[in-house]
């Protein structure tokens, strides 16, 4: 794609990868269009990028090849940050939106709404683009969270345009919005259309199968212990390396109770996600002078939402975890 408004990044050094020269490169905007775009998030500095997260979401970046993009995971994997730590790289801006049950595709669309052009004007109706018409028109990318709460039948509105097709607003006298060559559709949920087979996630709903056939899937699971561990020293090096090892342990457990295995459901209903860790890392050093420290910043992070239950257990996993520096 050969124009003056796109830009080629060399993937190393603009992720922070190392292993990869910067002959290896992937398209974005250029900054002088979209550099400071309201819709183009700071960068996070402390953000690790997972090298093959990074190649499937920049794979389809560059050549989607007429597909949307479904990313799948347990909560709090880190789906959503992974797509918009990318694009901030890349001043790609993001029009992000968090669906649910009662989402219909006009909302994404747009709607006409009563409105005065200034102060003292006398209002008048005027077509408000939503974020999928916005998108499509600019070259922005449409990132749909929560995908498999939303009602499949109103879904299936968006076939045509996963297809690459234009977008007709008959509302709007018939209006035609062609896709621009950088709009991209992705879309994130905790299932792959199929309904919550776990029975963690409320809410979650079957989708047609017609609509899924338009993605291409990819699935972030929870950083490995690795990954976590360099998120930590960013965030939280004043820790102790042993401290935050064990800290990721007693993550890594609890996920074991949440995720249960191939033959038992999980025990507990509540899990500790990368964002959950990070919080109790950070609480950890603001309350360093609170009686037990550790726990006291974990009730905070996770413990306080839990059952009983889910408390009892995920304390005796943290105890075991960290023996006589509990205390």
């Amino acid at each position: 794609m050969s124009n003056s408004n796109y830009e080629q990044y060399p993937i190393g050094s603009t992720f922070n990868v190392e292993g990869i020269p910067d002959s290896v490169t992937t398209i974005g905007w250029n900054p002088a269009v979209n550099g400071g775009h309201p819709l183009v998030s700071i960068p996070d500095n402390n953000y690790s990028f997972r090298k093959d997260v990074l190649r499937d979401i920049l794979a389809f970046l560059k050549r989607p090849s007429s597909d949307a993009l479904y990313v799948t995971g347990p909560t709090g994997s880190g789906k959503t940050s992974a797509v918009v730590e990318i694009a901030s790289r890349l001043n790609w801006p993001v029009q992000q939106v968090t669906c649910h049950g009662r989402m219909e595709v006009t909302d994404l669309i747009g709607f006409h709404s009563l409105t005065a052009e200034k102060a003292g004007d006398q209002p008048s109706m005027k077509f408000m683009y939503g974020p999928l018409a916005n998108a499509m028109r600019e070259g922005h990318i449409l990132l749909l969270n929560e995908i498999d709460l939303m009602n499949a039948g109103e879904l299936s509105g968006l076939n045509d345009i996963l297809e690459g097709r234009p977008l007709i607003i008959a509302s709007n006298g018939g209006e035609v919005i062609k896709p621009h060559p950088m709009f991209r559709i992705i879309v994130t949920g905790n299932s792959v259309g199929q309904g919550d087979q776990s029975g963690l996630y409320q809410g979650i709903q079957m989708q047609n199968v017609a609509a899924m056939d338009r993605y291409r899937i990819i699935t972030i699971d929870y950083a490995e212990t690795d990954v976590e561990m360099s998120i930590l020293e960013k965030v939280a090096g004043d820790l102790p390396k042993t401290m935050r090892k064990k800290m990721i342990d007693v993550a890594t457990s609890v996920r074991r109770l949440f995720t249960g295995d191939d033959e038992n459901s999980g025990e507990i209903n509540v899990t500790m996600s990368t964002r959950t860790l990070v919080r109790w890392a950070n609480l950890t050093l603001d309350f360093k002078g609170a009686p037990n420290t550790i726990e006291y910043a974990l009730k905070q992070a996770l413990l306080n939402r839990c059952s009983l239950e889910e408390q009892t257990a995920i304390l005796r996993v943290a105890k075991d975890a960290f023996g006589a520096q509990w205390k």
